[in-house]
Parts: structure tokens; sequence; C-alpha cells
């Protein structure tokens, strides 16, 4: 996976901030599909049967994509796919506000990026360069 956080080119073996490794884990550890996702498969984290806080869900539901074409219309979805896995970013304090965007980069690819805005006013930008092709492996 190509990372660009904050400007700087990484790999995942070198996220050594707690910060952008839990973003990583949210986008990236396949949460339980919702009752209205037809999910090929009964894909998910199965601790989200069993959460300890009610409706509590880890992850992302950004793997029910690569069963899909990409259209204009799937930079949607995943904006709201991510969102959705990062919206705990917010509701736990962690960040003052998240600005996540998605955008189709070619015939087969796209691209995300994620802003966090800490409670101190720092920013962490993260762009995922290669997401289309991360999802379809």
């Amino acid at each position: 996976m190509i990372l660009t956080v904050n400007g700087t080119q990484m790999t995942t073996y070198q996220l050594t901030d707690p910060l952008t490794r839990a973003v990583v884990i949210s986008l990236f550890t396949w949460r339980k599909a919702g009752r209205d996702d037809i999910p090929e498969e009964d894909n998910g984290w199965w601790g989200d049967s069993y959460p300890t806080v009610q409706n509590d869900r880890i992850g992302s539901r950004l793997y029910l994509l690569k069963r899909q074409k990409l259209t204009n219309k799937t930079p949607i979805k995943a904006r709201e796919y991510i969102t959705e896995a990062l919206s705990w970013l917010t509701a736990d304090g962690v960040a003052a506000s998240l600005v996540v965007t998605a955008t189709r980069t070619g015939l087969n690819a796209m691209s995300a990026s994620v802003v966090i805005v800490k409670q101190d006013a720092t920013v962490l930008a993260l762009s995922f360069d290669d997401l289309w092709s991360e999802l379809n492996g």
C-alpha cells in the first residue's frame, strides 16, 4: 500500500504514529456488513457480533466495493464508508474535525485522502493513492 502522511510517502511498515496506525486499521479491517448490504460472503470481523459497547463496530465496509465496477459513483460510496469507519475519531474526542475525499483518478484507479484536525489544532493528512488496487488486490 502506498500511503502519504503529511506529504511523506510511507509503507505500512514505517507507521510509528499511533493515530496514523489507528486510521489504517480502521480503514483496512473489514467491518461486518450491515443489514442492507448484500455481501458475497460473510465478511467482517467476528467481534462486531459481540461488541462491548452497543453498536460499536471496528473497521470499514470498503471491501463491499471490490465486487462493483469502478464508476464515477464509486468514490461517493468510498467516501461514505471511510467517513463511517473514522467517525469514532470525533465521537471519542480524538479529532476536532475530519475531512474525507475520494476521487476516481483513471479507468481503474481511485484515491482517497483524510485530513484530521486534532484537538490541539495540529493536522494529520493521509493520502491513499492506490486505494482501488488495494481493495481489488
